[in-house]
């Protein structure tokens, strides 16, 4: 075991290297400089507080500390990470109101890489449970691009982390490309040479593999350009045949895949002899390149490479540490093939849907312009959520919006505008607003009609009647008539983000790591100012509703 304090300043962290090697796709691999690059990295990314019941059985965080604004951590951390051999560090979560500049220079100087995700814990994601996309979460995943795109050395920006789970989670697959389709405009338009990836869990072959073809089929415009696989089938001692069912099943996969955590714990201490396979097996090198070791810091079950000090200036190594530097220094060096021999860039055929294995469609939602959002707020909201101030806002809106869509049926109303499905592909026309927008919509017309009676608009003194808001029913229905028929439904560009897209309602603040974003939409706060609020609250019913009714877009359960 090795002690002692980094010897790097804060002031040291700042390069004068020269810029690094753009890494980019050619056929099915990746290549900086005109040789074959392989991914040799580690997870950066310190636990915030975790939560439970991910289905993945890795707990999820419900805040985050950005490892890259920490000028002093990356100061303290280089040394280890150069030790290391690493040449990519994947970062999970970070706060794109901060200063990332000393530590992705530092990174930069010592030629590593980062491969960083756009989600933020708890709602700042593509929910599993109750997938949409939407304007908020759109300029959440853009206002993170803005912040990072410039530095040499963003290798990719990851769209999503483990949001599917099992078959019935794939409805989520739409979003999600969509997702990429967007952000991949949006990076082209600012003439960003970052791909674009994503991270799956390694599940059943049959919706994995449905999955993978998924997002790397139809056109390039729509297709993921880096897949990652967060794989642990290599425990202890194990030998090339613990990833036999890996191989096969990617044998002729188009796009450069790698994966995108590795280092299982069942077989301690670990040995990480994964590694020369990983970059040595010709069987693995002809399909992956290369991976990211899980994980630098301390996480829940007993991984992490090194402990932190109480006062967070220095840093403990144990034997999972030189294990991992040993592997790493004698891995192979994988050059075949040669950029010029590696083809042209190719999708793959899109799964067809199935019952069994795979329910998302190949129509997509439409890229979420605000436009439509604001039609409703001028002109159809006459009872608006007004309880902003609190730090409980997405379990409050999810409370309101299963209870609202609950009873609408009943008055004459619906949810439908708002919802979205991933299965058939049909996305209501404000299904692209963003969460309170969405309740403001349902709300608007639970008081509407229930003659606009005050008590309709009260929810426990979370709304607001709107003095401005259309005067009848009749009124309200026919401009939200006019907004429905003026939204947009096609692709575009989108647009630069607001000022003030640091956060997303629900979305964990900086103090996350990997997961969906899911969340229940439940909270403690005080509920059942409407007849049958309080009632219907904790029944099976109003929860399956307040799961579908997250901040990232509301999922009508019709």
């Amino acid at each position: 075991m090795r002690f002692f304090k980094s010897l790097v300043s804060a002031s040291a962290l700042i390069s004068t290297a020269t810029a690094l090697a753009t890494v980019s796709r050619a056929g099915r691999y990746l290549y900086a400089n005109g040789s074959r690059f392989s991914i040799k990295g580690v997870a950066y990314q310190p636990q915030g507080t975790v939560g439970s019941g991910n289905p993945t059985g890795f707990p999820e965080p419900t805040d985050f500390v950005d490892p890259l604004a920490d000028s002093a951590g990356c100061a303290r951390d280089l040394p280890y990470l150069k030790q290391l051999g690493v040449n990519v560090v994947r970062v999970y979560s970070v706060n794109s109101a901060l200063n990332h500049d000393a530590c992705m220079s530092a990174l930069s100087g010592a030629g590593i890489y980062v491969i960083l995700d756009l989600a933020l814990p708890v709602n700042g994601s593509i929910d599993r449970a109750a997938p949409a996309w939407t304007v908020n979460l759109l300029d959440l995943y853009l206002g993170t691009i803005d912040a990072f795109y410039k530095y040499d050395n963003l290798l990719a920006f990851n769209i999503g982390n483990e949001i599917v789970t099992a078959v019935a989670d794939t409805i989520s697959a739409p979003y999600i490309k969509a997702a990429s389709r967007d952000v991949k405009a949006y990076l082209q338009s600012i003439s960003s040479t970052a791909l674009i990836s994503f991270s799956s869990t390694d599940g059943d072959t049959s919706w994995r593999m449905a999955l993978s073809n998924y997002l790397a089929c139809d056109t390039a415009a729509t297709s993921i350009d880096l897949f990652g696989l967060n794989n642990y089938r290599w425990c202890g001692d194990a030998t090339v045949a613990a990833y036999s069912t890996l191989i096969t099943d990617y044998t002729s996969y188009p796009i450069p895949a790698y994966f995108s955590e590795f280092g299982c714990i069942t077989s301690p201490p670990r040995l990480w002899t994964e590694v020369a396979a990983i970059f040595g097996d010709s069987d693995l090198t002809n399909e992956w390149s290369g991976g990211v070791a899980f994980s630098y810091f301390p996480a829940v079950g007993g991984y992490g490479l090194v402990n932190i000090s109480t006062d967070a200036t220095s840093v403990t190594t144990g034997s999972d540490f030189a294990a991992l530097q040993t592997q790493y220094a004698n891995a192979p060096v994988p050059t075949t093939p040669a950029q010029s021999a590696a083809g042209a860039n190719t999708q793959a055929t899109c799964p067809t849907e199935d019952p069994a294995a795979f329910l998302g469609s190949t129509t997509l939602p439409p890229t979420p312009e605000a436009g439509v959002c604001t039609c409703l707020q001028q002109n159809v909201v006459s009872c608006a959520y007004s309880n902003t101030a609190s730090n409980d806002s997405a379990a409050i809106l999810g409370d309101i919006i299963a209870y609202t869509c609950s009873q609408l049926p009943a008055l004459g109303g619906d949810c439908t505008p708002i919802g979205s499905n991933g299965t058939s592909g049909v996305y209501g026309p404000f299904s692209v607003c963003d969460p309170t927008t969405q309740v403001n919509y349902a709300i608007s017309q639970y008081y509407q009609l229930s003659a606009r009676a005050a008590a309709a608009c009260s929810f426990s003194g979370n709304a607001t009647v709107v003095s401005s808001g259309p005067a009848t029913e009749t009124a309200a229905a026919s401009a939200a008539s006019s907004c429905a028929a003026a939204a947009f439904t096609g692709t575009t560009v989108p647009s630069a983000p607001g000022s003030t897209v640091a956060n997303t309602v629900g979305a964990a603040t900086a103090t996350s790591a990997s997961g969906s974003g899911s969340s229940s939409g439940n909270g403690g706060h005080k509920s059942g100012a409407i007849g049958g609020f309080e009632a219907l609250r904790g029944t099976a019913a109003f929860t399956a509703m307040a799961l579908a009714a997250v901040a990232g877009g509301i999922a009508v359960i019709v």
